[in-house]
């Protein structure tokens, strides 16, 4: 019998994904008899923006406290009581951690290890852990499976892998009732613009060419921000405590073909692109085979790519301040 859930905790829920789970999470809450109440911790650090959550105020409690701090995080935990978690918390640009891995490894695995010691102190019912599916590496051909090795080749990835693996540790050793998901690329509104899309839109904007690394051949395989909060969401009702869940699109497509699907839908002609110096260690495909999170919930990704960047798009127009705002804040982290 699935354990009802009081009170759940979502770390990061002021991020990109995390405020999309957000506002999944608060729909369905309110279609529920006997709702549960809801708990945000996030540090509000540059990528994190109180804005997302405008729409949704006054169905949960934010607290903002850094993951990192075990005395603050137990203190929380204890006055809150959560007995579900949802982590999203975590430093997420590969670029940012090449250049400088320190926080990727303090936030991703310290962060993490904090969250899942303290969770085990309280004897939380479910732990659901968000992990990425770059933990896999690259792959020439076929998909992987939640059972295929890991490999991760950037320092971002390799910060992510170390949490998915502690995760995992937890559970067997302490059998701490954790659940693993692993998404592929996503976008959507309210996404950071050091990311290809909002960048692209970004420069695009301003009358400046796109730069894509390489030739643009690179795969990634895109998932809606609204698609990955439902699956998410379908995963905390119905996934199984122990089981590790990929969660992708099934739509696959080189960078170049995204950017140029988005000049399509921006009307705009001639050359907008610039071919930069490819990123170090760049994988090359990512693929993910999510037919097991289907079997276990029924869910599937209803937004197309092309619908979903129409989407994004119009989401950008009315939104351009926010994305100046956020690019000014990424100058000044790059000095």
């Amino acid at each position: 019998m699935r354990k009802r859930i009081r009170k759940i905790l979502v770390t990061g829920g002021a991020g990109f994904i995390g405020s999309a789970f957000l506002g999944c999470l608060i729909t369905e809450n309110r279609r529920e008899k006997d709702a549960c109440k809801i708990v945000v911790l996030d540090k509000l650090t540059y990528a994190g923006d109180l804005r997302r959550l405008i729409r949704m105020k006054g169905y949960f409690k934010f607290i903002k406290a850094d993951i990192c701090n075990e005395d603050k995080v137990a203190s929380i935990f204890k006055a809150q009581e959560p007995d579900t978690i949802v982590h999203f918390a975590a430093e997420t640009h590969v670029d940012r951690s090449i250049r400088n891995v320190n926080p990727f490894i303090e936030t991703n695995i310290k962060g993490t290890q904090v969250l899942l010691d303290v969770c085990r102190k309280i004897n939380v019912n479910k732990f659901v852990f968000i992990s990425t599916d770059e933990v896999y590496g690259d792959i020439r051909k076929g998909s992987f499976k939640e059972e295929s090795a890991l490999r991760p080749n950037s320092p971002y990835a390799a910060s992510k892998a170390a949490a998915d693996l502690l995760a995992q540790a937890y559970m067997r050793t302490y059998d701490l009732p954790v659940i693993i998901i692993r998404p592929s690329n996503n976008y959507g509104p309210w996404q950071y613009p050091e990311k290809l899309i909002p960048l692209a839109m970004l420069r695009l904007f301003k009358g400046e060419r796109v730069p894509i690394y390489a030739k643009g051949m690179n795969v990634r395989e895109w998932l809606f921000v609204d698609d990955c909060a439902a699956g998410i969401y379908s995963i905390l009702k119905r996934g199984r405590i122990g089981q590790i869940y990929n969660l992708g699109s099934g739509a696959e497509y080189r960078n170049i073909e995204v950017i140029q699907l988005l000049l399509g839908i921006l009307g705009m002609e001639g050359d907008k692109i610039e071919f930069v110096a490819d990123r170090p260690g760049h994988d090359f495909r990512y693929s993910l085979n999510s037919s097991k999170v289907f079997k276990h919930t029924g869910w599937k990704p209803e937004v197309s790519l092309s619908n979903g960047l129409k989407t994004t798009v119009s989401w950008a127009r009315l939104n351009k301040g926010w994305l100046t705002d956020k690019w000014e804040e990424i100058n000044k982290l790059y000095k």
